[in-house]
C-alpha cells in the first residue's frame, strides 16, 4: 500500500516539471482526451528515473491512469514508449528481488511464486501414479486469472483493491493486517479477517457510504477485489520430499503433493490423510482421479493443514497383455475386476479365458491360476503379480481356398462343410479352372500334413463320395487350365521400329507383329527370313538343320501385307535391311578457301582434292603447306585401347591417361595435306579419301613462326629464309633450366611434326617454314642417388676388385 501511494505522489510531483500535455496527465481527472504521443524524450526519463528510484514499474500504476478515464490504448502506447525509450538508451528497470519473487496475472493480481525443481523418479516409475508427480508441467497451481472464489476466506496477508468512480473518486489497495482489518483514507479501519469475499465487500461498501455522500446518493460506485493473494503454511508428511511449504491460499491437496514429489517410495497413493485442527478432514484416493477424472477429494488447503501419506498397505503387479502394465495399490475388498479397471483392461491380443497369478507364501511362492468366472471373486493379496498372456496364433474354425474361383480368401469353416459348400461361398470356379482335380492340403491331428484329391467336376454334380467333407485349417486349390500352358514368345529383329520380344497369341500373324512393333522403317527392304523350331521324337543325324527358314518377300512401304504369314510360337522373324540405303553424309571446309561451309560428300570416293574445287579452290592468302584434314576419333577406336592389354602394372596409369587425353582433350586426328602434289598428282597419297564428319581446313599464309615450351619467351619470330632451328631459340632467349633441347621439335602448317636427331657428337635440327611451331620439352625428373646407394657402389666395387687380385695372386 506504502508503495503504490508513493507511486501516486511521484507522478504528482513529476508532473511540475513536465510539458503542458503531462501535467494534463497527471493533474486532470478526466483522461480520456490525453495524446500520450506528445510526451518527450526528458519526460520519458524522469518517468524512467522516478519508477527506477523506487522500484516500481509501470504495470503498478496502471489501476490508476485507467481509474481516471484512460483508455487501455493509450496506456499501452505509453507502456510501449517507455520501454522503447529503455531500450534504446540502455536504461532497465531493475526490480528488486523482493519483486521477482512475485508473480502477476494481466488482471494485476499477484502471488508469490513457489519454484519447486522435479527430479525424475526411477525408483517408483512403474508405480501406477507417480508419473502425475513427475510432470513440471502439472502442477494444478491456482490461475490467478479466475475469478476470486465465491467462499474465499479473507486473512492476514490478503490485499483488496477498493476503487470508488463517479462523482467521487477514490483508488487504493489495502492490505489485510496481522489484526484483520483494512484500513480507507477518512473511512477507517474496518475488520474483515475470517470474512468471505462476499460479506467483506458489502461491510467495505457500508463503511465507504457513511463517508462518501455520492455513495449513498448512487451518484458513485464502489468496487472491491482481491488483487493479492495470501501465502499459507501446510506441512506435508510422506512425501518424496516433505516438510513445510508455503503456498498459495487458493492451493488444493493435489497442489500440495505435486510440491513434495508426491508420495514417498513406500507411499499410499489410496489412503493419503488431510489433517485439519487435529482431525482427519478429508481422506483422498488419487486413483479415483486418475481412472475416472474425479477431482472431489481436490479440496481447498487451510492454514496449518497437515498432509499425511502413509505406507501403503497392498500392491500387486501386473505384466503382459494389457493397456497399462505396472504396479497397481489395491485396497481391502477390491477383486481382480478392480485391478483389470485400473490396468485399463486387457488389449487385444490378451489370452482372457484365465490369468496366472504368482503368490508369496511365508515361505515360498506359488501359482494360481484364476478362470474367467472367478475376476469378481478373487481377493487379491499385497505381492500378487499377474501375467496376462497372448492368445495362440491359430484358427479355431479357419479354412482356405485359392486358385481359380472368383473369391479365393479365407472362410469361417463349419461342421459337415464340404467341398462345394466352400466353392459356393466363394462366388464358383472361374472359366480357366481345371474340373478333373483339385487338391486339399490338410493339417493333420500331430501337425503334419498330407494331400487328399478332388474329382471337382463330380464334387460339383452331386456325387457325395467326391465332395467330400471338409475339416478346419484345410486348403483347398484349385487349379487353372492357363498355369499348364507354357509361355510363347516370339522374337522380331531388324528394320522395325521396336524390335525384341513378345507375348505370342494363337493366330499371331506377320501383319499383327509388325503393327504391334510400330512399323517398318524406311530402311526395311523386301526381304523376311522367319527362323522356326524344328520339333521331333526322333533324331535323325542324316538331317544337319537346327531350325526350320522360311524366306518371304514384302512390300516394304506397307505394314499390310497380300499374304498374311500365320507364326508359330519361338519365331524369330528378321526384316532385312535395303542394299542400298544411305542418308546424305558431310564433311567441312574451312580457312582460306573461296566457298567455307560443309559439303556432301557426292560418291564414295570423295577425296580431298574434289572438296576444295567445289569450294571454290584456294584463295591468294591460302598457305599451301598448311592443309591439313582433322578427323573425329570414334568410340569404337576407344573402345579398342582399352581392350588392349598393355601388360602394365595394376599401378601403371598410361593406359587411363591416353584413353581419357583421347576422350576429353583431343577428340580428333590429324592428317597432312601436301597440297602442291596433289595439284600435280591426282593420284598422289594425301589426296585421301574423306569420311563423314571430316574438317579441311586451309590456313592463311603467316610469316611468322611460334616457339613455345620451356623457353626464355614464348614468342612469334618473322620467318627469314635460310636460318635454321638455333636462330629462333636464339631469338627467344634460349630455353630455361628445364627445357630439353636436344628433344626439340616442330610442328608444320599441315599438323606434320619433325624432332631433332642426333649421332655422335653431331646434331640435326629439323627445318623450319612459315607457320611452323617449335616446341621446346620438359626434362623430365631424375632421381639422385642417395648416400647409402654411393656407399653400396663403392662397396661392391670394391669386392670385385678383392676378388680380382686374389684371383691373379
Amino acid at each position: 500500500m506504502k508503495k503504490i501511494t508513493y507511486v501516486f505522489f511521484l507522478f504528482f510531483t513529476l508532473s511540475m516539471s513536465l510539458s503542458v500535455n503531462a501535467q494534463d496527465l497527471m493533474k486532470s481527472k478526466d483522461l480520456s482526451t490525453v495524446n500520450v504521443d506528445y510526451l518527450s524524450d526528458d519526460d520519458l526519463a524522469k518517468i524512467s528515473a522516478q519508477l527506477k528510484s523506487n522500484n516500481a514499474t509501470i504495470d503498478q500504476v496502471e489501476p490508476m491512469a485507467l481509474s481516471k478515464g484512460m483508455t487501455q490504448a493509450n496506456f499501452n502506447k505509453l507502456k510501449l514508449k517507455l520501454t522503447e525509450y529503455e531500450k534504446k538508451n540502455g536504461v532497465g528497470t531493475k526490480t528488486t528481488a523482493k519483486t521477482t519473487e512475485k508473480k502477476e496475472s494481466e488482471f494485476g493480481r499477484k502471488q508469490e511464486s513457489i519454484k519447486n525443481v522435479k527430479v525424475k523418479d526411477s525408483a517408483n516409475a512403474l508405480i501406477f501414479g507417480s508419473e502425475l508427480f513427475d510432470n513440471p508441467t502439472l502442477n494444478f497451481e491456482s490461475d490467478l486469472k479466475m475469478a476470486t472464489p465465491i467462499n474465499y476466506v479473507l486473512g492476514p496477508g490478503d490485499e483488496l483493491q477498493v476503487s470508488v468512480y463517479g462523482v467521487q473518486e477514490y483508488n487504493g489497495n489495502l492490505p489485510v493486517s496481522v489484526e484483520g482489518k483494512v484500513t480507507i483514507d477518512y473511512v477507517g479501519q474496518i475488520t474483515v479477517s475470517g470474512m468471505s469475499i462476499e460479506a467483506a465487500t458489502q461491510k467495505i461498501k457500508s463503511a465507504i457510504a457513511r463517508v462518501y455522500s455520492t455513495v449513498r446518493a448512487g451518484q458513485s460506485q464502489v468496487s472491491v477485489s482481491l488483487s493479492k493473494i495470501r501465502t499459507i503454511k501446510v506441512t506435508i508428511v510422506g512425501g518424496k520430499q516433505p516438510g513445510n511449504y508455503s503456498i498459495s491460499s487458493l492451493a488444493t491437496v493435489y497442489n500440495a503433493l505435486h510440491l513434495a514429489g508426491g508420495p514417498g517410495k513406500n507411499g499410499s497413493y489410496r489412503n493419503i490423510e488431510l489433517i485439519r485442527n487435529n482431525k482427519v478432514y478429508k481422506n483422498i484416493d488419487i486413483y479415483r482421479f486418475l481412472v475416472k477424472g474425479d477431482q472431489s477429494d481436490n479440496v481447498a488447503l487451510k492454514e496449518n493443514d497437515v498432509v499425511r501419506i502413509p505406507a501403503y498397505s497392498h500392491r500387486v503387479t501386473v505384466e503382459g497383455e494389457v493397456k497399462r502394465p505396472g504396479i497397481f495399490e489395491m485396497k481391502k475388498g477390491e477383486s481382480f475386476s478392480d485391478l483389470l479397471n485400473f490396468a485399463s483392461g486387457f488389449n487385444e491380443f490378451a489370452y482372457t479365458a484365465s490369468v496366472n497369478v504368482i503368490q508369496k507364501t511365508g515361505k515360498e511362492f506359488k501359482v494360481h491360476d484364476i478362470n474367467e468366472s472367478e475376476y469378481k471373486s478373487y481377493q487379491l493379496q499385497s505381492g500378487d503379480v499377474f501375467r496376462i498372456t497372448k492368445i495362440l496364433n491359430r484358427f479355431e474354425n479357419r479354412i482356405k481356398i485359392e486358385g481359380a474361383v472368383f473369391r479365393p480368401d479365407y472362410y469361417s469353416y463349419t461342421d459337415g462343410m464340404r467341398v462345394s459348400d466352400l466353392i459356393t461361398r466363394a462366388e464358383g470356379l472361374k472359366e480357366d479352372a481345371y474340373s478333373k482335380r483339385a487338391r486339399i492340403i490338410r493339417l493333420k491331428t500331430d501337425l503334419t500334413t498330407e494331400i487328399v484329391n478332388v474329382n471337382l467336376e463330380a464334387a460339383l454334380s452331386g456325387d457325395l463320395s467326391a465332395d467330400i467333407e471338409l475339416k478346419r485349417e484345410d486348403i483347398v486349390t484349385v487349379y487353372s487350365i492357363l498355369d499348364f500352358r507354357e509361355e510363347y514368345k516370339v522374337t522380331i529383329d531388324g528394320e522395325v521400329k521396336n524390335p525384341g520380344e513378345y507375348e505370342y497369341y494363337e493366330n499371331l500373324t506377320l501383319n499383327d507383329l509388325v503393327v504391334q512393333v510400330g512399323g517398318l522403317t524406311g530402311s526395311a527392304s523386301k526381304r523376311v527370313e522367319i527362323a522356326r523350331m524344328v520339333k521331333s521324337d526322333e533324331i535323325d543325324d542324316a538331317d544337319p538343320k537346327r531350325v526350320e527358314l522360311v524366306e518371304l518377300e514384302i512390300t516394304a512401304d506397307n505394314n499390310e501385307q497380300v499374304k498374311n504369314f500365320v507364326l508359330k510360337p519361338f519365331d524369330v522373324i528378321n526384316i532385312r535391311r535395303m542394299a542400298v540405303y544411305e542418308k546424305p553424309q558431310m564433311v567441312t571446309i574451312s580457312g582460306a578457301v573461296s566457298y567455307p561451309g560443309k559439303y556432301v560428300l557426292a560418291n564414295k570416293k570423295e577425296t580431298v582434292y574434289n572438296v576444295v574445287m567445289r569450294a571454290g579452290g584456294l584463295t591468294s592468302i591460302a598457305n599451301l603447306d598448311g592443309m591439313k584434314i582433322k578427323r573425329p576419333i570414334k568410340a569404337e577406336e576407344i573402345e579398342k585401347l582399352e581392350s588392349i592389354d598393355l601388360n602394365l602394372a595394376k599401378s601403371d596409369t598410361i593406359k587411363d591417361k591416353l584413353t581419357k587425353k583421347l576422350k576429353e582433350e583431343l577428340k580428333y586426328a590429324t592428317i597432312p595435306v601436301n597440297w602442291e602434289k596433289i595439284v600435280k598428282d591426282k593420284n598422289h597419297y594425301s589426296n585421301v579419301t574423306l569420311f563423314p564428319g571430316d574438317e579441311i581446313e586451309v590456313s592463311i599464309y603467316n610469316e611468322g613462326v611460334k616457339v613455345t615450351g620451356n623457353v626464355l619467351l614464348t614468342s612469334e619470330i618473322p620467318y627469314r629464309s635460310g636460318k635454321g632451328f638455333k636462330y629462333y631459340l636464339n631469338a627467344v632467349g634460349g630455353v630455361d633450366n628445364k627445357g630439353w633441347k636436344r628433344k626439340a621439335y616442330i610442328i608444320y602448317p599441315n599438323g606434320k611434326a619433325d624432332v631433332t636427331t642426333s649421332f655422335l657428337f653431331f646434331r640435326s635440327y629439323p627445318k623450319v617454314e612459315p607457320d611452323s611451331q617449335i616446341v621446346v620439352p620438359e626434362k623430365p625428373e631424375r632421381k639422385k642417388m642417395t648416400a647409402g646407394e654411393w656407399v653400396g657402389i663403392g662397396s661392391v666395387i670394391s669386392s670385385l676388385a678383392l676378388l680380382i687380385v686374389t684371383a691373379f695372386k
